[in-house]
């Protein structure tokens, strides 16, 4: 293809289906969010993400501007809440909207938690690097991570 857009889309698919089947091998379980299949193992959801083309450092990682409102629900009601906030918004200062994208899925069950799988990769090298951990979502996009670690990435075989 000459277009590099749909390695993304294919390649998030690919990571979730294996991911759930993986749960399900484990024991674990598959829950279905509006068409998509997380797995769930003792009440966490695995939430995939490329976050770049290329190896980028993960303090760098950036929901895209139109990422879709599922993923943004998702990131906000299951994620982490956010770290010393100036101040608490008490519900007269929120608005439906706010709420709304703070509510949790009832297919994934309101104590269900987010553990997010971040990785950067590319068409001709695959993986470059993935992290596991606790990361908020930020107002503009960005990412606070409460809790990251790296994990090793299997060499790719030779063709």
């Amino acid at each position: 293809m000459k277009k590099r857009s749909p390695y993304g889309a294919t390649l998030a698919e690919a990571v979730r289906e294996n991911l759930a089947d993986s749960a399900r091998e484990l024991g674990g379980a598959v829950r279905d969010v509006r068409g998509y299949e997380y797995a769930v193992i003792n009440d966490h959801a695995l939430f995939p993400f490329k976050y770049a083309d290329r190896p980028r450092p993960l303090d760098r990682a950036r929901l895209a501007s139109n990422a879709s409102p599922t993923r943004r629900r998702m990131l906000w009601g299951h994620g982490p809440q956010a770290p010393d906030t100036l101040f608490p918004l008490d519900d007269d200062l929120t608005t439906e909207e706010y709420e709304e994208l703070h509510e949790t899925f009832e297919a994934l069950g309101a104590s269900t938690r987010l553990v997010c799988l971040f990785f950067t990769a590319d068409p001709e090298n695959g993986i470059h690097a993935i992290y596991w951990g606790d990361a908020h979502l930020e107002p503009d996009r960005t990412f606070t991570w409460l809790h990251s670690e790296q994990l090793p990435v299997a060499p790719q075989p030779l063709a």
